[in-house]
Order: structure tokens, then sequence, then C-alpha cells
């Protein structure tokens, strides 16, 4: 079985379409939240993800743009995207983002997916510290996870422990570095932001875990970021959201 993961698109539909264009034949497709905010394609984006995913899990910035919780803890930049969102959703989308589960949720007998950590949804796992406890207490072999906005994910073998970080080399290319994951060894996986990356680089991330052959392939593949841009823009949302998207970060 191979399964796309996908996480933070954030309202970019051109980084979302790019992502679906080019993923080869995938049994499955988990979506590990915040699917809106930011971006200036909210609707489009559910629209494309509702039928196609068989796993989702509710984002934080899912929560607020529905009306579950509040921006309160948002940065003034976020919470005007939020309010924005929110008043251009369309009630079906909202309902369906107001009944999204809480992660974690189970995908197979080995791997869950949840947005933040597996042991709380808003939880950030930055470093190998944050990722030290959820390593031994979720309770299957692989966690999936997005909120960071950044690729790679933490590994215990035995006694040893790593951060896995994909090295590319060609920004202006598709990309991709795959990372074993064999049975018996624990991993929390982030398969990077579809549409909003913050690790400096800024094309498209998403992974596919193949459980046949036990391995997680990252994945990097450039998008019309202009296009996004102009859709920011045009939203008249806040320039910063639109700047961002060509730095990755």
């Amino acid at each position: 079985m191979r399964a796309l993961v996908v996480s933070d698109i954030h309202g970019n539909l051109q980084a979302l379409e790019a992502v679906l264009a080019a993923v080869e034949t995938v049994d499955q497709l988990w979506n590990l939240g915040d699917m809106v905010g930011y971006g200036a394609n909210p609707n489009e984006v559910i629209d494309l993800i509702r039928p196609l995913a068989l796993v989702n899990v509710r984002g934080n910035h899912d929560r607020v743009c529905c009306g579950l919780t509040s921006s309160q803890g948002f940065n003034p930049v976020a919470a005007e995207a939020a309010e924005w969102t929110r008043h251009q959703l369309t009630e079906e989308n909202l309902e369906w983002l107001r009944h999204m589960p809480k992660g974690p949720v189970a995908a197979t007998k080995r791997a869950m997916c949840a947005h933040g950590s597996p042991l709380h949804e808003d939880h950030y796992i930055v470093s190998m510290r944050d990722a030290w406890t959820p390593l031994q207490r979720m309770q299957t072999e692989i966690t999936f996870f997005g909120h960071t906005h950044v690729q790679g994910g933490f590994s215990q073998r035995e006694h040893e422990w790593e951060e896995d970080r994909p090295e590319y080399q060609n920004q202006g290319v598709a990309e991709q570095a795959t990372i074993s994951v064999p049975v018996g060894t624990r991993h929390l996986i982030n398969p990077g932001s579809v549409g909003q990356p913050r690790d400096n680089d800024w094309r498209a991330g998403f992974a596919v875990y193949d459980d046949d052959v036990e391995e997680v392939t990252f994945f990097r593949i450039p998008y019309d970021v202009e296009a996004a841009q102009a859709a920011i823009r045009a939203a008249r949302l806040p320039e910063r959201l639109a700047a961002r998207l060509g730095m990755g970060r």
C-alpha cells in the first residue's frame, strides 16, 4: 500500500494542484490538517481534498477558521487571514471542518496521523528533545505529523536516536529523498508543508509512505508561486503572506 501524505496546504491551490499532478499511482491520501488559513483559495483546496482523503485530522488553523476556537493565540497576520477565511468558506465546508477529527487518527495498524504531536494536537515537534517523549508514548511505530512546516523526522532504532532531514541540491527542479522505516523501529515523520514551507525551500513538500517496502520518500516540487502570490494580493490579504512563499520561510 502506498499513501500520499500531505499537510499544511493553507489555502494554496496552486501548490496542491502541482502535488496531485506530480504523484504517481497511490492507494490512499492522508491529510494532516491546516488545509486553510493564509492562502487565497480555501474552498477550492477543501473541494479537492474532500473526495480524495481517506484520513483527515484537523489543524489549529482549521479549528480557528471554522469558528471552533478563537484566534487569540495567533499573530496579527495569521488572525487577519483566519478572519478572512472564515467569511470566504461555504457553509458546507465550514461544517466539514467543524466535524474533522482531532488527531491522532489511526491510518494502518502501524501508522497514525496527527497535526502536531501525537500527544497533543497543538504541540510543535521541532527538535529531538520535543520528539523524545512522543516517540516513547505513541501507540504505533510511525506517526505522521505536520504543524512545523519543516520536512523531515525523528527516529528511534533500539538505542539509537536520529534526526532525519532530506538533503537536496537544486531548488529549481523536483527532487526526492528516501528513508527506511523497518518494522521494529519508531518514527515521527513530517511530510513538509504543501502550501507554506518554512525550511528555506520554497517548493511544495509532501511524502509517500510505502508499507510494502517499509520506506518513506520525501518530495519537493516547484509550483506556480507567482500565481499563488497574485491570488493572495487580489484577495487583499497581508503582503507578508505573498512574500514569504518565494522565500520558503
